[in-house]
């Protein structure tokens, strides 16, 4: 049975599943169909909170040339399938309506952070920031999206074969595009929890890259949370200091400074996060604070909040069933999720560097 579309769910009680848009007949529990690479299984749901649509019918960047989505297939013996050797960035592109304008949100750090990511892992590809952005435009204006937009670009080992290892390997890149809406439903009053797992230290797998094999880390942390009934998680470092969420980087609010793990602290270096630290400090005057913090601290917050390329900013109001501050999304975060909100829809003239149109 061909698939046209492929939607992810998740369950407020945190269950993750896979929707099948089939043609024909409707899709059973358990059924499994094709599906670009690979095979989908179906697990039927009433609610959930992320719904992304993947429409094979637009295009991708796949060994060197932009083809149907549906035609990017990679072999079940590729090396960063077996191993999880692949690099990739999560990007973000917003719609905006009233200039009929599409804005690609920091495109060359996200890509400068993706080349660095592949050094970590002994990765070249014949491309630098400029030809990536150029790759990304030509994609975009391929399909004419008119919508926000999520894109994944990936670097990844793509030689066939057993062996464990970096060197001797293929370096390929690819890159492609879905419709985007929310990441967490909840992103105004999201109830955390400490997770019992630990974020992945420097020296097993780099944490300021994004390796797509370490983020089984994640999928630990955030399955754990979810099942549990909660929104997301908070993880410590190995010194059990707080170093940022399941795969997104955290803020809080004290004594009137905003005050984030350092980047020494097992964190994920985010775009997103460094856009909020200039935001604070050259638009409401905030004083940040880069520095190690520890667990009680969180439960004694006027603020908390979370931030990502998927997930933007995420309001935190419970840690562990305590509330924090009031127990509401506090004023500086609604300042900022508002600020960020005009500053990636291209709406405010003084960040118009930090967005490319398409």
């Amino acid at each position: 049975m061909l698939c046209q579309g492929v939607m992810q769910d998740i369950h407020p009680s945190g269950y993750e599943n896979v929707r099948a848009n089939v043609s024909g007949a409707g899709a059973e529990r358990g059924e499994a169909f094709q599906i670009g690479r690979g095979c989908i299984r179906y697990n039927l749901i009433n609610q959930f909170i992320m719904e992304v649509s993947v429409d094979l019918t637009k295009h991708a960047f796949f060994e060197g040339k932009i083809v149907p989505l549906g035609d990017a297939k990679i072999n079940i013996a590729t090396h960063g399938f077996l191993y999880g050797t692949a690099v990739f960035s999560g990007m973000r592109a917003y719609w905006n309506e009233e200039k009929k304008r599409l804005f690609v949100f920091r495109p060359f750090e996200h890509f400068h952070r993706l080349l660095n990511s592949g050094k970590m892992m002994a990765m070249s590809i014949p491309y630098d920031e400029e030809g990536l952005t150029q790759i990304m435009l030509d994609v975009l204006r391929t399909d004419n999206w008119q919508q926000d937009i999520y894109l994944r670009p990936t670097v990844d080992k793509s030689d066939m074969g057993i062996g464990v290892r970096l060197h001797d390997l293929t370096d390929e890149f690819s890159l492609f595009v879905t419709a985007f809406e929310k990441y967490v439903k909840n992103d105004s009053n999201a109830h955390v929890t400490f997770s019992s797992w630990r974020r992945i230290d420097d020296n097993v797998i780099p944490a300021r890259g994004k390796v797509a094999g370490a983020y089984a880390n994640s999928a630990l942390i955030k399955t754990d949370a979810n099942r549990a009934g909660f929104d997301e998680a908070i993880v410590l470092d190995s010194h059990g200091h707080v170093s940022e969420g399941s795969a997104m980087n955290i803020f809080m609010l004290r004594d009137g400074a905003l005050v984030t793990p350092p980047i020494t602290d097992n964190i994920l270096e985010g775009i997103t996060r460094r856009s909020i630290i200039e935001l604070a400090r050259n638009e409401l005057g905030i004083e940040v604070v880069e520095r190690s913090i520890d667990r009680t601290e969180v439960f004694i917050a006027e603020e908390i909040f979370m931030t990502g390329t998927a997930a933007q900013v995420v309001a935190v109001t419970k840690v562990d069933h305590r509330p924090i501050g009031a127990g509401t999304m506090g004023p500086l975060t609604t300042k900022l999720r508002a600020l960020f909100d005009d500053v990636v829809h291209g709406k405010n003239p003084k960040y118009h560097s930090w967005n490319v149109e398409v």
